[in-house]
């Protein structure tokens, strides 16, 4: 559907000229913005954002259409290539890719050299550059990690592990206690995905992980093999719980849940549904994964939503401040509250919801991912390779002497598909 937002009510006091991370003069014209953001929570913060926007630019004629999430995707080539808007949602790293390859998103590259987002938005560049250029900009991402038991890691006399075999150490503990270390469901695939992309980015590196997911390692390399090798040692120990396979991500929960497993290796949007469950925050905590390989930089899967101004579009430059606003620390602050998307911010200079885990996941994504932000496997690799992949990686999790035979296919995808 859509609406002329002119002169909407303020969420919150403006009157700081702060808050307009660009020009200081009202803008006059026309802006159209095209977004996914088709559920209710979303949809509000989104409408409220472009009010305050419009209201710092009264004489600025906004419009704005919302299309179902699931019809954008489909639609989203055809409006890139006629009748584009200025302003256009969609998804960072390799799900921009085609779009950038066809010459249908701009370049704002100049946005990126400003010192605003040059600073406060560094960790989230890698995830918008390709070919050494940026081609939109993040406005929400969260954190994955290790969610765990605090209070059976009390009971056993565990710590935070920071190095790999503290982890391992950790996990034999935990097993010699009757317990399995990591909750998993793999049905769906993807979960084993992101197993893969952690050991494989603190085993080789983010540079390394993106090469792989872009089709420029072979899978049969030796390095590739390495975080197989690091995988086995989880898995020879009996790290996970049986028949994950046959498990989705939520059904996997309550082995958590039960002090069954002790940890899970997930997205921020896991945390709800444990609280939900019964666990009290003083029973569930987060910690990064840790380091494998000590000549790495530590990098982390942070799937980042994203603002693009397609290349056909007519004003650009209202667009190109609009994108300075999203991205401002203010609006930044507003958008992720927990009223709001109830995500991570990706400016730097932003408060952060006062929520335990997306504090930590803030202040692991803005300090203490140096490596790179990736955007998960299925977002990073094209959509066929990622298939066949995480079915490898989940046969690997269940008969890891498949190896050979799975590196293999993999390989034989990789040389057809790309």
């Amino acid at each position: 559907m859509s609406s002329i937002l002119k002169g909407a009510a303020l969420a919150v006091l403006m009157g700081s000229s702060a808050f307009a991370a660009g020009h200081s003069e009202p803008l006059t014209g026309d802006l159209t913005i095209f977004l996914d953001t088709s559920n209710p929570a979303p949809r509000a913060t989104m409408e409220e954002m472009i009010g305050r926007f419009q209201e710092m630019h009264p004489d600025l004629n906004i419009e704005t259409t919302i299309i179902d999430r699931e019809a954008y995707k489909t639609q989203i080539r055809n409006f890139l290539t006629a009748n584009a808007p200025d302003v256009a949602t969609w998804y960072a790293a390799n799900r921009m890719r085609p779009y950038v390859d066809a010459g249908l998103f701009e370049d704002v590259s100049d946005l990126w050299e400003e010192p605003e987002i040059a600073e406060n938005l560094a960790s989230t560049k890698g995830a918008m550059t390709i070919d050494d250029k940026q081609w939109g900009v993040p406005y929400t991402y969260y954190q994955w990690g290790v969610y765990y038991r605090e209070d059976i890691f009390n009971e056993l006399g565990l710590e935070e592990p920071t190095t790999w075999e503290e982890e391992k150490a950790n996990c034999q503990a935990i097993i010699d206690s009757g317990r399995k270390c990591y909750t998993i469901g793999t049905k769906f695939l993807w979960t084993a995905g992101g197993w893969f992309d952690y050991l494989n980015m603190r085993t080789n590196g983010f540079d390394f992980h993106m090469d792989l997911t872009q089709g420029e390692v072979e899978w049969t390399d030796d390095r590739v093999r390495q975080t197989f090798a690091n995988w086995r040692e989880l898995i020879d120990m009996g790290a996970f719980i049986d028949n994950h396979q046959t498990y989705s991500w939520q059904e996997a929960l309550p082995f958590m849940v039960n002090g069954e497993a002790t940890a899970y290796l997930m997205g921020n949007f896991a945390v709800a549904p444990l609280r939900e469950a019964g666990l009290g925050d003083d029973q569930i905590d987060f910690y990064q994964f840790v380091q494998i390989n000590s000549e790495v930089e530590m990098s982390e899967d942070a799937p980042t939503d994203t603002f693009h101004i397609p290349a056909n579009a007519e004003n650009k430059e209202n667009a190109r401040e609009f994108l300075r606003f999203v991205v401002s620390a203010e609006n930044q602050t507003i958008i992720n509250g927990g009223d709001a998307l109830g995500q991570l911010p990706v400016n730097a200079a932003s408060s952060v919801d006062d929520d335990e885990m997306l504090q930590q996941g803030f202040e692991m994504l803005s300090s203490n991912s140096p490596g790179g932000v990736a955007q998960f496997f299925d977002r990073d690799a094209p959509a066929e390779m990622a298939s066949i992949a995480m079915e490898g990686f989940q046969e690997f999790m269940v008969f890891p002497d498949n190896l050979d035979d799975i590196l293999g296919r993999l390989e034989q995808a990789r040389q057809r598909i790309y």
